[in-house]
């Protein structure tokens, strides 16, 4: 495992002991509230993680979605599973890992988005993202379905498109949350 520092890494160039190690720091993290669901949604893209001592003490990843606005499916950078060790908050290594991801998401995607606790609204406002005040929806197996609960927790970072508040907002479907 690394020893120090930020890493960014492909899902598949994680070892699978590194696999297991964030997985038990995102355990922690979130309280046991961090479902296998969850962890599938940060799978399959980059990670940005600061290892301390050979441990992961911070993680996030960007995975990419589909967010449909305006009649166009966007290519966006999904951010998903982003967690400090309690005992290493507020020390900036949450915003180290946000600042690699935003990195990826600037030089890969249209759009960034992610879904934001309460915990971590502020974090985000702080780095420019915006909170998205328009109607959400899935694209659900049975049709478009209107996300309600979620509307208010929905922020995006505009890379390379411009999002009016007027027109709806719909994700792709997966499992478990669908933002």
């Amino acid at each position: 495992m690394p020893t120090g520092g930020l890493q960014i890494a492909h899902t598949a160039s994680l070892r699978a002991g590194e696999r297991r190690a964030i997985r038990t720091l995102l355990d922690a993290a979130f309280g046991g509230d961090f479902s296998d669901d969850d962890w599938e949604h940060a799978l399959g893209g980059l990670h940005a993680v600061v290892w301390e001592g050979g441990e992961p003490i911070a993680h996030g990843a960007v995975v990419m979605r589909r967010l449909l606005h305006a009649r166009r499916a966007l290519r966006t950078g999904y951010v998903e599973a982003v967690a400090v060790r309690a005992d290493r908050r507020r020390r900036g290594h949450g915003n180290a890992v946000m600042e690699g991801l935003e990195r990826v998401i600037r030089a890969a995607y249209e759009l960034g988005a992610l879904s934001a606790s309460d915990a971590g609204a502020e974090l985000y406002a702080a780095r420019g993202w915006r909170r998205w005040k328009g109607r959400a929806w899935v694209m659900a197996p049975d049709g478009l379905r209107r996300t309600e609960g979620d509307e208010g927790s929905i922020q995006i970072l505009p890379v390379s498109v411009a999002l009016s508040p007027d027109v709806d907002l719909a994700c792709d479907w997966r499992d478990g949350e669908v933002w």
